[in-house]
């Protein structure tokens, strides 16, 4: 399994996933998962997978072949964003037509796609593509999506997390939402992959690949878990109703 989470926020965006992959217990690989494209000063386009990994693959395939081969239309010619995620979502959807049939569960080879990015001065732009080929898009009521093992860390996004929020806080509440994933459930592991973008630069950023040892994450995941721990000690006691 996986996960994913994208943020579209008022000064940029945010993007980590996490690249373990596993077939069973004995069978566990780490494959990239976020996928940046982009051309300086024109465009920026972060795509990232969850589910099938032989799909999702043939999904990246197709595209970056596209480009390639300068087939059009491709990731490149394309003028905005919203059509990004149709050629993304058409692309999915071909690719699961392609290795299913009446005898074949599709719902085998599905995956969910988050598609983000810019290009030129229109607006950035975060969409959430579902295995059918059709997307949601991000919007300053909702700024955030997540994909894969997206349960155990919601609730600091849902409590936290705001449009408006500075980007330095947003990747520290992002990381705390994969830290508490990666505490509570094994599908999900490291390295992760993380990616800040600027809103209006149209720079292509180099991105980061976050280890199990790295300084920055250790601190957050000691102090996040200090902190939940005082605050539990420091709420009021239950009253001795409960306890009748």
């Amino acid at each position: 399994m996986t996960y994913c989470c994208a943020m579209r926020l008022q000064d940029g965006m945010v993007f980590i996933s996490d690249t373990r992959t596993n077939a069973g217990v004995d069978h566990i690989s780490v494959f990239r998962k976020l996928y940046t494209f982009g051309v300086s000063n024109e465009r920026f386009i972060v795509i990232q997978t969850s589910g099938n990994l032989a799909t999702t693959q043939a999904v990246i395939g197709h595209l970056q072949n596209q480009l390639e081969l300068k087939l059009e239309p491709n990731l490149y010619s394309l003028n905005t964003m919203f059509e990004v995620a149709e050629l993304v979502g058409h692309t999915l959807r071909k690719v699961i037509a392609d290795v299913t049939s009446d005898t074949v569960e599709q719902s085998n080879y599905f995956c969910s796609l988050l598609v983000g990015g810019q290009i030129g001065s229109a607006e950035m732009q975060l969409y959430n593509i579902y295995p059918q080929g059709n997307f949601i898009a991000a919007t300053p009521d909702t700024p955030f999506f997540q994909i894969g093992e997206s349960k155990y860390g919601k609730p600091i996004l849902d409590r936290a997390l705001k449009y408006d929020m500075p980007l330095h806080d947003a990747l520290r509440c992002s990381l705390i939402s994969f830290d508490s994933t990666l505490r509570s459930n094994v599908s999900v592991g490291m390295p992760l992959d993380a990616l800040v973008y600027q809103k209006d630069t149209l720079r292509v950023p180099v991105g980061k690949r976050i280890y199990e040892e790295d300084s920055y994450f250790s601190v957050i995941s000691k102090q996040w878990s200090e902190t939940l721990k005082r605050g539990l000690q420091t709420m009021p006691e239950p009253t001795e109703d409960y306890f009748n």
